[in-house]
C-alpha cells in the first residue's frame, strides 16, 4: 500500500519541476545568469530515494539519499535537451542519470531509471562527469571519470583516475568500451571527444596528470590521436591551452564541453583552478582552437568567463564553478550547464556571436601586473575620449 506522505511530497516536487526559471537581470554582455537551479537534489523522484511501501516503511524514511546532483553533459536531440548527470549518492558513490526537457532552461526531469552501466571494470569504484560528444560517426559518446583505488600505496584516500567511454543512439543502451590510455600520461581526468574525425583518426582533449588530485608535470590541456575508439590508445599528447604562473590555470586546467564549431574556429569552454588561502578555487574560461589544426590556440582571452557568484559560491566544495556541458542551437544560441561547488547545476545563456566577440576580441593576459594596467589604461583613454565628445556634442546642442 502507497504510504500517505508520498502525496505530500509529490506536490512539493510537482511544483519545483514546474517553476520557471528567469534571468538574473545582472549584465555583463557576455551571457546572462538565471534566478534557480536546473538540477538539484530536490530534483531526483521520490521513487529513488523513499521506499513507497506503508508495510515495509511505515515512518517513510529516506532509504537511499542523495546528496547532490550536478556536473552534466549536455545535448540537444531531436527538439528535446537531455542532461547527463552525476548524481552523488549519501554514501559518496556517483553515478549518471538523464534528465530530459523541452526547455533548455527549466523543466528537467529524470528518467524512471539511472544509467545502469555494463560493469566491465571491476577495480572501478567511482564514475563520473560524463562529456557527451555527438561524433560525425554517428554515435553520441560518453566520456568521464573512472576512479580506482591506488593499491600500490597505504594511503587509504590514494585513486587512480581514467577515462571511461561509453557510447550510444538513444542514452538508453550504453556499450561499454575499454578505458582510454595515454602512454605517456599515468592518470587521465576531464577528457573530451573532439567531434570530427581528424586525418581519419578519433582526437581526444586530455588532462595528462602525474597523480590524482596534482597535475605534477602536466602543462595543460592536452590533444591527441587514436585510430580505433574501440581500443583507443594514445602514444603522444600536445599541450593546447596550457597552464601559467599567476593566472587562472596556474594549479590545473581542463578540458570542459565539446568544442563549439564556429567560423572563425573552434571555441572552448573549460575550467582553470588556482590556489588561494582558502583552498583551490575553480572557474570557467574560454579558448579557441584553428578549424583545421584543432590542437593550436588561435585566441585565449584574459581572466575567467564565469566564476562563482553568490550562493553559489557554498557547497561541499566551495568556491567551484566547473562545467562538462553546453548546447549550441542551429539558430546561434548557446547555453551552458555549469555546476557550483558540487552541489548542483545551473545554466547560463549566450549566443555563437557573443562567445565569438568575447574569445578573439577580448585582450589575452600579459601574465605582468605593470602591463594589466597598461592595458586597461588604455582603454579608459579611449573612453575618457568618447565620453568627452559626447559630452561636446551635448553642449553644442544648447
Amino acid at each position: 500500500m502507497l504510504h500517505k506522505q508520498y502525496y505530500v511530497e509529490l506536490e512539493k516536487y510537482n511544483r519545483l519541476i514546474a517553476r520557471k526559471n528567469e534571468k538574473t537581470g545582472e549584465y555583463n554582455g557576455i551571457y546572462d545568469r538565471y534566478c534557480n537551479p536546473v538540477l538539484t537534489r530536490e530534483h531526483i523522484p521520490l521513487y529513488w530515494k523513499y521506499d513507497l511501501d506503508i508495510n515495509t516503511n511505515p515512518n517513510f524514511l529516506e532509504r537511499h539519499g542523495v546528496n547532490a546532483t550536478f556536473n552534466s553533459g549536455a545535448l540537444k536531440l531531436n527538439g528535446k535537451y537531455y542532461l547527463v548527470a552525476r548524481v552523488e549518492g549519501a554514501d559518496r558513490k556517483s553515478f549518471f542519470a538523464v534528465a530530459e526537457s523541452e526547455s533548455p532552461v527549466d523543466g528537467f526531469r529524470f528518467w524512471d531509471y539511472p544509467v545502469q552501466l555494463p560493469d566491465t571494470c571491476p577495480e572501478e569504484t567511482n564514475v563520473y562527469d560524463m562529456r557527451l560528444t555527438k561524433h560525425e560517426d554517428g554515435y553520441i559518446y560518453g566520456v568521464f571519470c573512472s576512479e580506482s583505488k591506488d593499491s600500490r600505496v597505504g594511503d587509504l584516500s590514494a585513486a587512480v583516475a581514467a577515462a571511461g567511454i561509453v557510447r550510444t543512439k538513444d542514452l538508453k543502451t550504453f556499450e561499454r568500451l575499454p578505458n582510454l590510455k595515454t602512454l605517456n600520461s599515468p592518470q587521465q581526468r576531464n577528457v573530451v571527444l573532439h567531434p570530427e574525425f581528424i586525418n581519419g583518426k578519433y582526437a581526444f582533449y586530455t588532462r595528462p596528470m602525474d597523480d590524482f588530485i596534482e597535475t605534477g608535470s602536466g602543462g595543460g590541456i592536452g590533444f591527441g590521436l587514436c585510430e580505433d575508439i574501440t581500443n583507443a590508445v594514445i602514444d603522444e599528447e600536445i599541450i593546447t591551452s596550457r597552464r601559467k604562473y599567476h593566472t587562472i590555470t596556474e594549479a590545473k586546467n581542463g578540458a570542459g564541453a565539446v568544442p563549439i564549431k564556429t567560423e572563425r574556429g573552434f571555441i572552448h569552454i573549460a575550467h582553470g583552478v588556482r590556489n588561494t588561502a582558502a583552498g583551490l578555487r575553480y572557474v570557467i574560461y574560454a579558448f579557441a582552437t584553428d578549424l583545421k589544426e584543432p590542437w593550436k590556440v588561435i585566441a585565449e582571452p584574459s581572466g575567467f568567463l564565469i566564476g562563482p557568484k553568490g550562493g553559489e559560491r557554498v557547497g561541499d566544495v566551495s568556491n567551484v564553478v566547473f562545467t562538462n556541458g553546453a548546447v549550441a542551437e542551429e539558430n546561434g544560441e548557446v547555453y551552458i550547464y555549469y555546476a557550483s561547488s558540487d552541489t548542483r547545476l545551473h545554466v547560463a545563456s549566450t549566443t555563437i556571436e557573443r562567445l565569438t566577440d568575447y574569445v578573439f576580441n577580448t585582450p589575452e593576459d600579459p601574465l605582468r601586473s605593470v602591463d594589466c594596467v597598461k592595458q586597461r589604461c588604455e582603454m579608459i583613454k579611449r573612453n575618457l575620449a568618447i565620453l568627452a565628445e559626447e559630452k561636446d556634442k551635448s553642449c553644442n546642442l544648447f
